[in-house]
């Protein structure tokens, strides 16, 4: 992957978290977090992974994220300055859920030995 690439995605990863943090409103039992940014070589389109607190939640914050999707591309597209700004998609990330899930079955293993 190239630095241009890389600086996208992280530019990209922190203009959209300051977007989401302050402008989009979730239930407030609710923590969204952008975990990763992944944009084309062309530049054209960015996944962005979101991970959601509870897990159970995710497909609404999906859901939400994608009805404001337009709104969203706006904000970006005048922060960035760059051409082209790349589209973004949002995709849930599972491997932190996971990565938690795997953490629980091993802390029960842990606590059945040590009785």
């Amino acid at each position: 992957m190239s630095k241009r690439i890389q600086r996208v995605n992280q530019l990209i990863k922190k203009e959209l978290s300051q977007i989401l943090l302050r402008e989009v409103d979730f239930a407030k039992d609710i923590l969204v977090t952008i975990t990763k940014v992944d944009t084309s070589p062309n530049l054209r389109e960015s996944k962005v992974f979101i991970s959601a607190m509870p897990s159970e939640k995710a497909q609404r914050v999906l859901k939400t994220l994608n009805q404001k999707i337009y709104e969203l591309q706006q904000k970006i597209n005048r922060r960035l300055k760059m051409r082209p700004v790349p589209r973004i998609k949002f995709s849930e990330e599972r491997e932190t859920a996971e990565a938690g899930r795997i953490e629980e079955i091993l802390e029960k293993i842990k606590n059945s030995k040590n009785p």
